[in-house]
């Protein structure tokens, strides 16, 4: 089966099945076949000497070629531009409605599967559940679908679609997160770099880029023939020029785990060093995979890790506000945002009965997120704090007595940042 759902061999007329055909294809344009096969399981626009036999053989332009495998590029697509008027009569929907506003006009009320005080839990495919949400009422909207990793879920879903498929039904629930989100409102997207490359690509056009933040998390399986998969792509959008709330957290600044000594030299800038941490970046290696069975909720599944979730819920919302997410799983994002006093609404196709338990035994949760928070802002934590005292080493307040100390010798006022 090819990657690319045989965008190659569709735009040339040709069925993928038919070995007689694609032969005698071959022979004419002296391309070899398993040269065509690779690029059209590729899923790629041919180039070289490749493109140019294509094109010779069958009479194609390089411009009708792009259109029929769905490939633009700048100029391309500033032609289309220019005959915006043409192409929209051509493709006029008969019925009259707008791919834009997929909200049907009295769509039906839809009655939740599980409460809380803030939250409501529906049991259902997503894109039925989501054309119900109202537009522009979300804060924050957080995703994590399937990876289409041919994986077996409780739910029974496909996870092993081509991926022009799997792509397509990507942007279709995207469609409706962004539809709605709040202006200002803020999107996160978790999924493996190689689709996310792909869905940014979407989401560029709608929305207003901001981070693609890297989380180091590795399992320490054996891959061969290709480097090492060690970071999960956390896509981050906003609705509009910038989010309405942008709060991150300060971590603790990287010692060594066991002497607590700096892990890098900061020079005769520690008086500088901000108390409550340093700042955010993005890059995060400090999110570990949920392995232990204390914190494991979900029966023969991954799951997200609560401190990821609350990371991204205080980040990107306050207090009362609404957190939306339409796949589930474990149920993570809805306890991160019920701890933390946000509305929160959630969809699941699957069974619910690791999220309603969940919910049931919240008090575990919240004292997992309770030791989460003690590590947020602080330049270092309640225990290595202590213990760098005791062995002299600098602390924010040793490290800005000696430059105030120092300033007051050379006469020159003492200057912090902060």
């Amino acid at each position: 089966m090819s990657r690319g759902s045989d965008r190659l061999f569709r735009a040339l007329g040709l069925d993928g099945r038919d070995a007689v055909s694609l032969r005698s294809f071959c022979k004419g344009t002296g391309i070899a076949p398993s040269e065509l096969r690779s690029a059209n399981d590729e899923g790629v626009l041919p180039s070289g000497r490749l493109l140019g036999r294509i094109l010779a053989a069958t009479g194609l332009s390089a411009e009708k070629l792009m259109l029929r495998m769905g490939v633009l590029d700048h100029s391309l697509l500033q032609r289309l531009c220019e005959h915006a008027d043409e192409i929209s009569e051509i493709l006029a929907d008969r019925d009259g409605e707008s791919p834009l506003c997929p909200l049907a006009q009295g769509a039906p009320t839809m009655r939740p599967d599980f409460e809380t005080e803030l939250g409501k839990l529906y049991r259902g495919d997503c894109l039925e559940v989501l054309p119900v949400i109202e537009s522009d009422s979300v804060d924050l909207a957080f995703a994590d679908p399937p990876f289409n990793l041919k994986k077996l879920y409780p739910s029974r879903i496909d996870d092993d679609l081509r991926e022009a498929q799997y792509v397509s039904w990507c942007q279709d629930w995207l469609g409706e997160l962004i539809r709605v989100l709040k202006p200002g409102g803020s999107l996160f997207v978790w999924n493996l770099p190689k689709w996310n490359s792909i869905l940014a690509k979407f989401l560029d056009e709608r929305l207003t880029f901001r981070h693609w933040i890297a989380v180091d998390i590795k399992y320490c399986l054996p891959i061969a023939g290709r480097l090492y998969p060690s970071h999960y792509s956390l896509l981050y959008y906003c609705k509009g020029r910038k989010p309405s709330v942008f709060n991150p957290d300060r971590l603790p600044m990287e010692i060594c785990p066991k002497c607590r000594a700096d892990l890098r030299d900061y020079g005769g800038y520690k008086h500088k060093m901000n108390p409550d941490g340093v700042n955010l970046c993005d890059v995060w290696r400090d999110i570990s995979p949920v392995r232990h069975a204390r914190y494991k909720k979900r029966k023969g599944a991954n799951e997200l890790p609560l401190k990821l979730m609350d990371r991204v819920v205080t980040l990107a919302s306050q207090p009362g506000q609404l957190v939306l997410d339409p796949f589930g799983g474990a149920g993570t994002t809805y306890v991160a945002a019920e701890l933390k006093s946000r509305r929160w609404t959630g969809i699941e196709i699957g069974p619910l009965d690791d999220i309603v338990e969940r919910f049931s035994n919240i008090d575990e949760d919240d004292l997992h997120l309770r030791r989460i928070r003690e590590q947020a802002n602080h330049l270092f934590t309640a225990e290595d704090l202590r213990e760098r005292k005791r062995q002299g080493l600098w602390t924010p307040e040793s490290a800005r007595r000696k430059h105030t100390q120092r300033c007051q010798e050379a006469n020159q006022p003492a200057l912090f940042d902060h």
